[in-house]
């Protein structure tokens, strides 16, 4: 176990977690860790859990739905503020 802390107040032990994974899931892992320019798999993997932990109501769902937006906006499938209020019947003043 390390004796290195990361805590605020320098009181966090920094300890050793172990957990099984396929090993074609860790192979996801290490490409996406390595395409995303983290310096390691524990440093992406800390940066997830802490993610995970930090923002729990950001779910699946809400991710897919970001990533469609940014196709749409790719695409060129988008449409300006007036375009917007217009199709939905809203008053730019409420």
């Amino acid at each position: 176990m390390s004796e290195a802390t990361t805590g605020p107040n320098g009181d966090d032990e920094i300890v050793t977690v172990n957990f099984k994974v396929t090993q074609s899931f860790l192979d996801e892992i290490d490409s996406t860790w390595q395409g995303r320019g983290f310096n390691s798999r524990s440093e992406f993997i800390r940066y997830t859990l802490r993610d995970a932990t930090e923002f729990p109501t950001f779910d699946r769902d809400e991710l897919i739905a970001l990533l469609q937006a940014e196709e749409d906006i790719r695409e060129g499938r988008t449409m300006s503020a007036d375009e917007a209020r217009e199709q939905f019947g809203t008053d730019s003043n409420e």
